[in-house]
């Protein structure tokens, strides 16, 4: 039994892998994303990542899907209790930004989709400049109040606004921000690395990175001549011309061989090695995309290991 990590300074604990939701309702159907959550969970994975806004981008989609695909599969199968659901206010398309009326009524259409009365782990998607942080924290430890959110979290923030949302919930005796979900990833490190993972180390928060493969590059399925038919192909093929993107493949290539391991596993277990990291957020768009992810929970990279790739990715 994998053994699953204390969410920050929250009572939730979670399996080392969140499952992306991102394709729920995009790039995988219903049916598909029924096959893709049972055998996540199947597999010991309980912590399930989404937002209001997915996936929007869809031809035809609103907003939404992605929550109301969860929650459709959540009733089927009964296991609310059982899960880790997290989802983020802030850029659906009818509840945009941060002020406190939008964050309590985006909240409600959230809970209606997900067909719960509580979501696990709130966050804000992106900062809103535009509302002071005493606005943004006090309506989020309301919902914490009423019993709809278990635990508040934070996205795409800067280093200065996350310090700020965190001092005036010491100050005032509000719920705080026990999360962050970061871009970062093998050859994304400035995106977290430096004054936003310090201030998440100081403050105990965990932290759970999103794109953390890289939309599919540190799968190691994008080689130099090769056309992947996916998506996401343009954004993750561009990291082949970079000496950084080949040096990681490199080093990934030979550890992968050394452990008998995937390559995604590799990269994911490097970055579940990262200090303040609890679970890296990886997608899957059908079931037999899983397996690699699932290993990420039995494979201890040796420091060598993660010395090789730290130099690589530098």
């Amino acid at each position: 039994m994998t053994s699953l990590r204390a969410l920050g300074g929250s009572d939730l604990s979670v399996f080392p892998l969140a499952l992306g939701g991102n394709v729920f309702g995009w790039t995988a159907d219903q049916d598909q994303s029924f096959a893709v959550l049972d055998a996540y969970t199947a597999g010991g994975g309980n912590f399930v990542d989404t937002a209001d806004a997915y996936s929007k981008w869809a031809p035809g989609n609103s907003g939404g899907e992605s929550e109301a695909i969860i929650g459709a599969w959540l009733g089927a199968r009964g296991n609310r209790a059982d899960m880790v659901i997290a989802t983020k206010v802030g850029a659906h398309p009818r509840y945009e930004g941060l002020a406190a009326t939008t964050i309590k009524a985006a909240a409600e259409e959230s809970l209606r989709r997900l067909g719960t009365d509580y979501i696990d782990l709130y966050y804000t998607h992106f900062d809103d400049t535009s509302v002071p942080v005493e606005e943004i924290v006090t309506a989020l430890d309301q919902l914490v109040k009423d019993g709809k959110v278990r635990a508040i979290a934070a996205s795409n923030i800067s280093p200065e606004r996350l310090q700020e949302s965190l001092d005036f919930s010491d100050r005032e005796g509000l719920a705080k921000y026990v999360a962050l979900q970061p871009h970062y990833n093998l050859v994304s490190r400035s995106t977290y690395e430096g004054t936003l993972q310090d201030t998440a180390s100081r403050a105990g928060l965990a932290a759970v990175p999103y794109y953390a493969l890289a939309s599919g590059f540190l799968t190691g399925k994008y080689r130099p001549g090769q056309s992947v038919d996916s998506a996401r192909a343009a954004g993750a093929g561009k990291h082949l011309e970079s000496e950084r993107g080949r040096k990681v493949l490199a080093a990934l290539d030979r550890i992968a061989q050394e452990r008998d391991a995937e390559i995604a596993t590799v990269a994911l277990a490097w970055l579940a090695a990262r200090p303040t990291v609890a679970a890296p957020i990886a997608s899957a768009r059908t079931v037999e995309q899983l397996p690699a992810l699932l290993a990420v929970a039995d494979l201890e990279l040796t420091d060598e290991q993660i010395s090789e790739l730290t130099a690589a990715s530098a």
